[in-house]
């Protein structure tokens, strides 16, 4: 169980780390040209189309729910989160499709990577100076090696340690209740648990569909991370009441669980 939570927080916050300093690098959304000659500044779309014309030139290029076809010049990224890109003029640096077909024309040139969860079709003539990577194997960190798993997993254990003592300081009932909970309703919690850790994340998806609840769903989806750790680190607490009974410090049993 907690490597598959530890892999669900990898990747939101892999995506969270392509996506927000594009989404926060200007104050201004920009749907298109105010004139007619090229303007440089990021276009950022929540749902519709992203539509970059040929000789316009924009910095960075993000849609969260649409298409995006690139006829002019992305000077830093393309960051598509859910429809199809369409790639005929120039970006600079990545692209990333995270849900969606990708078709690179021909003459069009990706100056990073090009990274798609769908094969990407790339005409004959089109240019990708870095690598054609798929998600899962652009985010999966155990690719780091032996080291760096073994620097995950102590940064994690330290974390959920450090959020573990801080719940136990601030809820001095939780222990006695989580070790109630599993031991009375052990069925009902885990199938509650399975529940919500599956359900979440299609809720937050669902709410990228309607345009005035598309910042409840990236928070939503942002919030993943902090909400799978509490209930890794309340799980193990309840275990600790399983295992170390009668009135041994809450502290105590925690490390043990």
């Amino acid at each position: 169980m907690s490597r598959t939570l530890r892999r669900s927080a990898i990747l939101l916050a892999a995506a969270a780390s392509v996506a927000m300093p594009a989404v926060f690098a200007t104050a201004a959304l920009a749907q298109g040209s105010d004139g007619d000659g090229p303007v440089t500044r990021d276009q950022i779309v929540l749902t519709g189309s992203l539509v970059v014309p040929e000789g316009e030139t924009v910095e960075n290029a993000v849609i969260f729910n649409g298409d995006a076809l690139i006829e002019g010049t992305v000077s830093e990224a393309l960051v598509v989160f859910n429809g199809r890109a369409e790639i005929a003029g120039s970006v600079g640096k990545d692209a990333v499709v995270f849900n969606g077909p990708v078709l690179v024309r021909s003459g069009a040139v990706i100056g990073g990577d090009l990274v798609s969860r769908q094969a990407p079709k790339i005409q004959d003539g089109a240019t990708v100076r870095g690598n054609v990577e798929g998600i899962a194997r652009r985010f999966d960190f155990p690719e780091l090696g032996l080291e760096g798993r073994i620097a995950w997993w102590i940064g994690y254990s330290v974390s959920t340690l450090v959020l573990g003592l801080v719940l136990l300081r601030n809820s001095r009932g939780l222990d006695a209740a989580s070790g109630r909970a599993i031991d009375r309703h052990m069925a009902a919690v885990f199938g509650f648990g399975a529940l919500t850790f599956f359900l979440l994340p299609v809720v937050a998806g669902l709410l990228f569909i309607t345009v005035v609840a598309i910042p409840l769903g990236l928070f939503l989806a942002l919030a993943l991370g902090l909400w799978y750790s509490i209930g890794y680190v309340v799980g193990s607490i309840a275990l600790a009441r399983l295992v170390v009974k009668g009135s041994t410090s809450r502290y105590l049993a925690f490390l043990a669980g």
